[in-house]
């Protein structure tokens, strides 16, 4: 933005000359770093040729890569530059990385956080250079400096999973009683969808176990008795055996609620250690989420049941389509503007819709739609 200071006469006092200059400078800075919301931070300004900040959480999970991979190509196609960085599951990583980002001068941050309550003071560094900051797919808590949240209706997703769970068992049709026995699992504390993943599942699951419909024979039904840091398949995996041999030496289990795929496939590591997927004892109902190729595969084998597809190209354009926004002075367009309140601010949202997959329909929604390649699938 161009100075609102003008070239002062020669003849004015020396002490008048500086005076005048300092309120110039004064009114231009006050000009030009004004926020919406009456802030003092200056914002990034500029269009084509900017630079995107992009942080992911990892490459252990394909779903990653592809949002990685699917963001800067959307970016690089309106003519932007993108710094895409993968913290591969380490906090202290991504903040690093992110530092670096701000300290280049990236003009907008899309980051999906590891640990959503570690970016407070990076983030503060971002507000304070007028870096706009987008949240993909996990809010980030705590922080004032996060001006817009890119994701999937999360609450949902785990409504999918427990429908999924209520409609293979006979229960919501009524064409079965029970009791069945259910173990339940939910995503990384460290990850804000896990409430909400967790929030949708409890509360459609809940009136058949208040009516003992479905058991949790271990009675680990609290989210921090369940929940799986880093979303890791070998801690899953783990869990499932210590739930195995302490609850179901006299009996089987029958739906197991599962948040992600990776997860999903710990525990079928452990049933199958069991001795399930027999016909005598065949593997109980899993859910699971993000439709990876190794899940979507155990599905068509018929060991995994089902996931929750979400179509992470839309979610990527959502992105940048935000992010194109706010360098060109628009609003972007949101669908949420109460639901996600990250305790310092309730962030404008665009919430996308989710898919329940099986193998009745895998092929319509994953390979049909050119998500999956048949030939990722055998």
């Amino acid at each position: 933005m161009r100075s609102s200071s003008r070239t002062l006469p020669a003849t004015l006092p020396a002490r008048t000359a500086t005076v005048l200059t300092a309120l110039a400078l004064c009114a231009s800075l006050a000009a030009c770093g004004q926020n919406s919301d009456g802030g003092s931070k200056a914002e990034k300004s500029g269009g084509k040729g900017s630079t995107i900040g992009i942080a992911m959480p990892t490459k252990s999970s394909e779903r990653w890569i592809a949002d990685g991979r699917n963001m800067a190509a959307e970016f690089h196609k309106l003519g932007y530059k993108t710094d895409l960085q993968y913290g591969e599951d380490d906090v202290d990583q991504q903040v690093s990385q992110i530092e670096n980002m701000i300290t280049k001068g990236v003009d907008v941050l899309v980051i999906a956080a590891i640990d959503g309550r570690a970016l407070g003071d990076v983030l503060r560094q971002a507000g304070e250079q007028g870096i706009r900051v987008i949240a993909y797919d996990r809010l980030i808590l705590g922080s004032p400096d996060v001006d817009y949240y890119a994701s999937f209706d999360n609450e949902k997703v785990g409504e999918l999973q427990a429908g999924y769970i209520l409609d293979r068992l006979g229960l919501e049709s009524g064409t079965a009683k029970g009791p069945f026995n259910i173990e339940l699992f939910a995503g990384s504390p460290d990850d804000n969808n896990t409430r909400y993943f967790f929030q949708g599942a409890w509360k459609t699951l809940k009136p058949y176990l208040d009516k003992q419909q479905l058991v949790v024979r271990s009675k680990q039904t609290k989210l921090d008795q369940i929940t799986t840091l880093r979303w890791d398949g070998g801690t899953a995996q783990k869990r499932m055996d210590d739930l195995l041999t302490s609850s179901y030496s006299s009996a089987d289990v029958d739906a197991v609620l599962s948040p992600y795929d990776g997860i999903s496939i710990g525990v079928i590591s452990a049933l199958k250690s069991d001795g399930y997927g027999t016909a005598a004892k065949p593997y109980p109902v899993v859910t699971g989420q993000d439709a990876e190729i190794a899940s979507v595969k155990s599905i068509i084998a018929g060991q995994q049941t089902q996931t929750v597809y979400k179509d992470t190209r839309a979610l990527a354009k959502q992105a940048v389509q935000m992010a194109d926004a706010v360098l060109n002075d628009k609003k972007p367009e949101v669908n949420d503007t109460t639901t996600y309140d990250n305790e310092k601010k309730v962030v404008p949202s665009f919430l996308l819709d989710p898919v329940s997959v099986d193998k009745s329909n895998y092929r319509a929604e994953l390979v049909d739609s050119g998500y999956l390649k048949e030939s990722d699938l055998r």
